[in-house]
């Protein structure tokens, strides 16, 4: 990779790593699931007006914008909002590449190297450290509901990988579009008019400003960035620089939020991207040329082929 695309990659990770951070921010601002409506909407809106529709059939488009960004995205909103703390949050998401691997095994009939399955368990082994670090400082349903986020994550990997858009941004924008009214619905069953139309009357610069940033640099710039990435160099050259997003992202919560971090917290991390980062090592094997961030082959399983964490 040419320095300014190390760079570029580099930059994309500490986007993504911060925007747990400023998820943290918005939802003092808004519930969380009509922070994930406005998200979405922000995101799709009036950028559809300027993207091509990705050339797949849109049943895919609906599929991957239900499980991605209604599912996902909701359980992590409400899962960050019911205690899960932004660094840890970052970090347990990770686990994706687990929940994609076990995904494409079932549904795909891939067969992952026994380097992979290795690092599947480590991870595993990660995220049970976690789960036991947290039982006694934070609720435990709310790190499940994240840990449910990344499964969900999963599934709209596999799904992105059969839909094969051959275009980052287009395809991400369009899968905005999805999310925005199923979530609005769930807020007004689930939050009420009432709380939401309060967040909206009591609107401030750092409200709108939390909203832009994860809609327009976490999401289009995000996913643009990595599209761009992918589309030009080997999934196995882009997706270590995924493993710093955790990075990022504990590093911003702990110096921006003062989070702290326990022993069996770094032993969870150490764990969890050692992990990952086994289940990213090429194998050998003929790969498939990369068919954009949401897709999910078994030579590059890694957290950069699923797109943006948050």
């Amino acid at each position: 990779m040419r320095p300014a695309h190390h760079a570029l990659a580099v930059l994309v990770a500490a986007v993504w790593g911060l925007n747990f951070v400023v998820i943290e921010v918005g939802l003092d601002h808004f519930p969380p699931l009509l922070f994930s409506a406005l998200r979405f909407l922000v995101a799709a809106l009036p950028a559809v007006f300027f993207v091509r529709r990705p050339k797949v059939a849109f049943g895919w488009v609906v599929a991957v914008g239900l499980v991605l960004g209604v599912a996902k995205f909701g359980l992590l909103f409400v899962g960050m909002r019911q205690g899960m703390p932004a660094g840890l949050s970052s970090l347990v998401l990770q686990v994706q590449a687990v929940f994609t691997a076990v995904l494409a095994m079932a549904l795909l009939r891939e067969r992952p190297a026994p380097l992979r399955l290795a690092g599947m368990g480590v991870a595993l082994c990660g995220v049970g450290v976690a789960a036991w670090d947290r039982g006694g400082s934070s609720p435990l349903g709310a790190f499940l509901l994240v840990v449910a986020a990344a499964a969900c994550w999963g599934v709209s990997n596999v799904l992105t990988r059969k839909a094969a858009p051959p275009d980052a941004l287009s395809w991400m924008v369009w899968v905005s579009l999805v999310p925005p009214l199923p979530l609005l619905a769930l807020s007004l069953l689930f939050e009420g008019p009432t709380a939401g139309a309060e967040a909206l009357r009591g609107l401030d610069l750092t409200g709108l400003a939390a909203l832009g940033y994860v809609a327009w640099l976490a999401t289009v710039f995000g996913f643009g960035v990595w599209g761009f990435l992918l589309r030009r160099y080997d999934a196995s050259a882009v997706a270590p620089f995924s493993l710093l997003v955790p990075f990022f992202g504990m590093a911003s919560a702990a110096l921006l939020l003062g989070e702290r971090v326990t022993p069996l917290g770094w032993t969870a991390g150490a764990l969890l991207v050692g992990g990952v980062a086994l289940t990213s090592l090429p194998t050998g094997r003929r790969r498939r040329p990369p068919t954009g961030p949401g897709s999910a082959d078994t030579d590059a399983l890694g957290p950069v082929r699923a797109g943006a964490p948050a």
